[in-house]
């Protein structure tokens, strides 16, 4: 279904989340949905506007789905999507934000990227399902969190068990800590959580794991914003 509801960037899903940010002056990652280019490509991309409805920012899933567990799911997204190319940073007057979506996170390559590009939070939106879902939805933010010394905000669909895909839902939220700030179950609902940016700047003069990297034996590409 993705290449059937695929749409251009400012097609109709994107013109609605505009406005919405617009009309309620507020930052909007809206999740993700499916983005067609000009060479008839589909990515599962993942937006961000501002107070005026002006898109800042935009992420081409990186790392396609592409899994067969024994006793559990299969997926293979590589049949229908393309893979995005591009580490994601974006400003706003609070602070410097990463963004990815689901599978990406998995990776941590990724996430340590974005936050050597200056990232004090990452956003993703995501939908494990329920195999992934319970066995590593929370450890795997958690632990995001206390390596990159980030907030990191999963946000997910409530579960429908009519559904073809089932999410295990959880949106949660974990501090620079590796502390639970707030985590959903799985049905529909809202949460507001506050984030202290401070607490990304004690953490890290606390435990400068930054700058304390062995980068005469490793090293990743610095990313700029």
């Amino acid at each position: 279904n993705f290449p059937t509801y695929a749409e251009i960037e400012g097609g109709e899903c994107w013109r609605l989340c505009s406005q919405l940010a617009a009309k309620h002056h507020i930052y909007l990652s809206a999740g993700s949905m499916p983005e067609l280019d000009a060479e008839g490509r589909v990515y599962n991309t993942a937006y961000v506007f501002n107070r005026n409805g002006r898109q800042i920012a935009k992420h081409r899933k990186m790392h396609l789905f592409d899994i067969n567990v024994s006793g559990g799911q299969s997926f293979k997204e590589s049949d229908t999507l393309a893979a995005g190319n591009r580490v994601l940073v974006f400003d706003t007057e609070f602070c410097r934000m990463g963004l990815c979506v689901c599978y990406d996170f998995r990776f941590p390559e990724l996430p340590r990227l974005m936050s050597q590009a200056g990232a004090n939070v990452i956003l993703v939106p995501a939908a494990f399902n329920m195999t992934t879902g319970p066995a590593h939805w929370e450890i795997m933010f958690r632990q995001r969190a206390v390596e990159n010394q980030v907030y990191a905000i999963g946000t997910a669909p409530a579960r429908d068990e009519n559904g073809v895909y089932v999410s295990w839902g959880h949106s949660i939220a974990v501090s620079p800590w590796g502390n639970i700030l707030y985590q959903m179950d799985e049905k529909e609902g809202m949460a507001i959580t506050e984030l202290d940016m401070e607490e990304v700047s004690r953490v890290r003069a606390e435990l400068p794991l930054m700058q304390r990297r062995r980068t005469d034996v490793y090293q990743l590409e610095e990313v700029r914003g």
